[in-house]
């Protein structure tokens, strides 16, 4: 857990992954202990598999958006996305990656190439050392449902953030629908342990 009461974070990832919903659950678990929280969107063509960017500032006093470098973690739900987003980690921070990748149709449409994934976390261990990637996708399906995938990474997270396990975990479960609470917090405990 980290020690300080200050924590950025910046969420990544492609439409209906649930980016905005782990931004919103780590906001709701901030202002539940008390401190001050703030975040800003992006998500222009989500509903298309397009790039959704979260950033979420806990006990900071300044604007919403995290400067480059500026941010203690980079949680990516998509490996690719990683990368397009590493300018805003810090040289410490960490980078949390889900390596189950989703192929963007421009890849298909005009045949680029889709970078090898260990390429991706070579390339990410250059920006940060602290490079956590595993495939959070099947952690959640082992949970119940791959569409935890948010919840497992939040889980993965929350050993970064300065909020309690168990805040996060109520907020969670006021957060997702009743007949997936089960799922949900066991994917947080999975994501956690991974």
């Amino acid at each position: 857990m980290a020690t300080t009461k200050t924590f950025d974070l910046v969420i990544v990832g492609v439409g209906g992954q649930g980016a905005i919903l782990a931004s919103d659950i780590i906001g709701k678990a901030a202002v539940a202990e008390g401190l001050p929280v703030t975040a800003s969107e992006t998500h222009g063509m989500a509903q298309r598999g397009g790039a959704v960017e979260n950033h979420v500032r806990i006990g900071c006093k300044y604007g919403s958006l995290i400067p480059a470098g500026g941010a203690d973690c980079l949680m990516s739900m998509e490996p690719l996305e990683a990368l397009r987003f590493a300018r805003y980690i810090k040289q410490d921070g960490v980078a949390v990656i889900n390596t189950q990748q989703i192929v963007p149709v421009t890849v298909y449409s005009q045949k680029i190439p889709y970078p090898e994934l260990d390429q991706i976390i070579e390339i990410m261990e250059n920006v940060t050392p602290n490079v956590k990637a595993a495939n959070y996708t099947e952690i959640a399906k082992k949970a119940g449902a791959a569409q935890a995938l948010n919840v497992a990474m939040i889980g993965a997270v929350s050993k970064y953030m300065p909020l309690k396990p168990d805040t996060l975990k109520e907020v969670i479960a006021k957060s997702v629908p009743p007949k997936t609470v089960n799922v949900n917090l066991k994917a947080f405990d999975l994501g956690r342990d991974a």
